[in-house]
């Protein structure tokens, strides 16, 4: 490894030798990489990477690292004690020196990209970043292991929460996934759509880029610093991921014993080490970590002590098997890969050109003796062997739909149940695999993909940018029958049920479901999701509701026929246009959360796909632009797109690019 970075170090100050790898950027700021070679397509995209987000790039890999605070204060000390008390650093370099030799080539050209950018442009990166560099072949790795195993497996949040006995809910962190069967197409094409659902910053934002190598035309994005795609379409195939339930993290309760704690009835000493975090302007934190068999110890104040198990930490090649997935050929090719398990969470979509759809409920699912799933969503007894699992269910074992009779597959983070209908049987699977429970835009899926016989590949853009409130169609008639008449009645009663920019009503019934939740006259029935729950059983609640909201409008706009993008707003970098799509909760297909100052949620990177007998056509957006660097033209020239419900083409070819040029970098 020291050898290594040496060489990048030298790198910088030397000239290469030609790589054979041209960047074509296109108008919108996308990077469309050729490559003579996969190493040179890895570089290209290093490269590519640090143009559009090197700051933020920098900042995260700073972090990955557990040096935040040394780079740049305090602040960033609890996500370094974070990244040492779960040995993120420590653990990625195993796993680097673990990777395949081939593999291993791919993480150091990748580097090598960003390292060549930090070279040519130093001016370009912003002087509190530059100390991160050179980037290090390890560092994307690091990254990753922080992002995939210890923000979604395990966070700080959920060890919060559960300690504290607060809501730790991420608020909607999830996205959409449909896959298309020919069966199921009105040209009989195969389709899919991508459609993640995150916040419009930090490590959760998106870099699209096209891939060019021998025999690969890969399109898709990843977030920013991982060194390959986890949404990605090819000639043959694409897949998609959305975020899932599974349970592959669990918290204990310690039992402390003096200096040691309780396990089986005996007493057993702590696994100790010790982590030093430098801290810029301050005096260096020296961090005692203690270790149980079941992790480390995660929380220990006010008598209360609690060890965190993490499911994948014995799993190092996530990256390959992305890698792998992306490059297969054919269903048999990805179902290899994608059986392999590495990737310890996510929903996983799949489509390909043969016709073939899959939906997989993917992650490390640890076997576990009883407990359903609230059981293990809390905190449970660390004291005895009965909970401290050790294996993982297989493949086989994990719920999923491959080729269904409805001729399709869908996901919106909604249980596995609900991957196609006719339902899946969940009493064929463990109590604690998932829940039960389906969100109002889970129904707007369903209610769409069972609407038409066929669906055409516009009826599929059109049902992508759905902002139809679900909600309102299963309440809002009992509702306006038991309310007086007045303006807050005839607002709701003239709406279109819709969150688009010029909705008139969509700001009351947001503002009314602030502070009412629906009794239903037919309760929600997991095994009828279309059909459940329905109508309004406490009615007058509603109205009360009604009145508050109507008050609580009035107050803030002025006025209760306000359209809705006038008051939510688009504003973002500069940018104030009107906004649509609200919360998934109301049952918005189309996901955007507002603050108060504009989007903080919601639509990121979009592509809808189909197979057709020449390849793929796909249409693709990214809300935020394709750069967040400082003064770049590429962050807000997506967003009239976004505000109109417009998406751009994904131009694969060398001619389109070419067509749509704006810039040339050649190595």
């Amino acid at each position: 490894m020291k050898l290594e970075c040496l060489l990048l170090v030298a790198a910088l100050g030397m000239e290469a030798a030609p790589r054979g790898v041209e960047i074509l950027w296109d108008k919108y700021g996308v990077a469309h990489v050729y490559a003579r070679d996969k190493e040179g397509m890895f570089y290209g995209y290093g490269y590519a990477q640090m143009q559009s987000h090197a700051n933020l790039i920098l900042k995260l890999y700073g972090e990955s690292r557990g040096r935040g605070a040394e780079y740049w204060g305090p602040k960033g000390l609890e996500l370094d004690q974070w990244v040492h008390l779960n040995e993120v650093p420590q653990r990625a370099e195993q796993w680097y020196r673990m990777q395949t030799p081939e593999f291993k080539k791919y993480l150091v050209a990748f580097a090598e990209g960003m390292n060549e950018y930090a070279k040519r442009h130093p001016e370009a990166i912003g002087e509190e970043y530059r100390q991160v560099l050179p980037v290090e072949p390890v560092d994307s790795l690091r990254h990753v292991h922080r992002i995939v195993h210890f923000s979604y497996v395990s966070s700080q949040m959920r060890v919060k929460a559960a300690a504290t006995g607060r809501s730790g809910e991420a608020g909607g962190i999830g996205s959409n996934a449909w896959a298309i069967m020919p069966k199921k197409s009105a040209a009989g094409t195969p389709m899919l759509l991508m459609n993640p659902h995150l916040p419009w910053q930090d490590w959760y934002t998106y870099c699209e880029v096209h891939l060019n190598g021998p025999g690969m035309n890969l399109y898709g994005a990843s977030q920013v610093g991982f060194p390959v795609l986890r949404f990605v379409f090819s000639d043959y195939l694409g897949f998609t991921q959305t975020v899932n339930s599974i349970d592959a993290s669990d918290l204990y309760r310690i039992t402390p014993d003096g200096e040691g704690y309780r396990f089986d009835g005996e007493k057993k000493s702590y696994e100790k080490t010790r982590a030093v975090i430098k801290v810029k302007g301050g005096a260096d934190v020296v961090m005692e970590i203690k270790k149980t068999v079941h992790g480390p110890v995660v929380w220990d104040e006010g008598g209360k002590v609690i060890a965190m198990r993490t499911g994948g930490l014995d799993r190092p090649y996530l990256l390959e098997q992305y890698w792998k997935m992306a490059i297969a050929k054919n269903f048999a090719e990805y179902q290899a890969q994608v059986s392999r398990l590495e990737v310890p969470t996510f929903n996983i979509t799949y489509a390909d050109k043969d016709g073939h759809v899959m939906y997989l409920f993917n992650g490390t699912l640890p076997k576990r003796k009883s407990g359903d799933l609230a059981y293990w969503a809390g905190i449970v007894p660390g004291d005895r062997s009965e909970t401290l699992w050790t294996e993982y269910h297989r493949y086989e074992e994990l719920p999923k739909v491959v080729d269904p009779p409805s001729g399709w597959v869908q996901n919106t983070n909604d249980p596995p149940w609900t991957a196609t209908l006719p339902s899946l049987d969940w009493t064929k699977y463990p109590e604690y695999a998932a829940g039960k429970d389906y969100t109002m835009r889970s129904r707007s899926s369903l209610e769409m993909l069972t609407r038409e016989e066929k669906l055409s590949f516009e009826k599929l853009e059109e049902y992508k940018h759905s902002t139809r409130l679900v909600m309102a169609d299963r309440m809002l008639d009992d509702l306006l029958a038991a309310a007086p008449e007045g303006a807050a009645k005839k607002v709701l009663a003239g709406w279109d049920r819709k969150a688009d920019n010029g909705s008139v009503g969509a700001v009351l019934f947001e503002e009314l479901m602030k502070g009412f939740r629906p009794e239903w006259k037919l309760a929600a029935d997991p095994k009828r999701p279309l059909e459940t729950p329905m109508g309004l059983k406490n009615a007058a609640a509603g109205v009360a509701a009604l009145e508050r909201a109507a008050a609580e409008v009035v107050k803030r706009h002025g006025r209760l026929d306000v359209p809705y993008g006038e008051v939510n707003r688009l504003r973002y970098r500069g940018a104030n246009l009107p906004g649509n799509g609200a919360d998934g909760g109301l049952g918005a297909f189309r996901v955007i959360r507002f603050g108060p100052k504009g989007p903080v949620h919601g639509e990121t990177f979009v592509a809808l796909v189909e197979w057709q007998k020449g390849g793929p056509r796909a249409k693709v957006l990214v809300s935020y632009g394709s750069s967040s660097q400082p003064g770049t033209k590429h962050d807000v020239d997506q967003l009239p797109l976004l505000s109109e419900k417009k998406m751009r083409n994904a131009w694969r070819t060398r001619k389109e690019v070419e067509r749509n040029l704006e810039s040339k970098d050649v190595f």
